[in-house]
């Protein structure tokens, strides 16, 4: 029986962490931002040409609870920012390779789900001009595509690997809490700021997870 590698932990695991960064940084960092690149050009697309008549999401009582919080839209954008968080940890060439599979799988999953069953978030009435920085997000990013939420699909998906990474490298239980938490606060932020509703997060989320957790991982080094 091959005996468990060591965790390692503390300065041990900053510098795991900083070694894993500077694997193949020039293959991830671009790869990274030419991935969102090509995602949202497909996404947006998909979302001003639909096939057949949109439908609208209808809400539920926790909709109807929740409250718009503006302030959220911070926590909305920070998406971009955590997706790239676990492509720059993955350890060597086969589990990046994995990833971009995993993470194309998820897109063309999405894109068709959207393609072939075109959805909505009902309009809510708030007047976008009185809250700085909504008039460019609902120019750029209407209120279709919704169901699944592939915002929720992407949090969930790099909240499972990061906490299969961060546990890889021995990071502390809070670092470990703290990826959750963003998760789950990103989740929050698409009914809080009215870009989805209930149900599209339940459906981006099981989305997410299905993708994480069906897929290899890759070669372990």
């Amino acid at each position: 029986m091959t005996p468990a590698a060591p965790i390692p932990s503390g300065p041990e695991c900053l510098r795991e962490m900083r070694r894993r960064i500077l694997t193949l940084w020039w293959v991830k960092m671009p790869g990274t931002i030419i991935g969102i690149a090509v995602f949202f050009a497909a996404y947006f697309w998909v979302l001003r040409n639909p096939f057949f008549p949109v439908t609208i999401m209808p809400v539920t009582a926790l909709d109807r609870w929740l409250e718009f919080r503006p302030e959220a839209l911070g926590v909305y954008v920070s998406l971009w920012l955590y997706v790239g968080l676990l492509p720059a940890l993955l350890k060597n060439g086969s589990e990046l390779s994995a990833y971009v599979w995993q993470a194309l799988a998820l897109s063309v999953a999405g894109l068709v789900i959207f393609m072939l069953w075109p959805s909505a978030v009902p309009v809510r009435e708030i007047d976008w001009t009185q809250h700085p920085g909504f008039e460019l997000l609902k120019g750029i990013d209407a209120t279709g595509n919704a169901c699944p939420s592939l915002h929720v699909a992407f949090a969930v998906f790099s909240a499972i690997g990061l906490a299969r990474v961060l546990r890889e490298m021995g990071a502390s239980k809070a670092w470990r809490a703290g990826n959750w938490a963003w998760c789950a606060g990103i989740g929050y932020s698409t009914l809080a700021i009215a870009q989805h509703v209930v149900l599209d997060v339940i459906a981006g989320a099981a989305l997410g997870a299905l993708v994480a957790l069906a897929w290899p991982r890759g070669r372990r080094a």
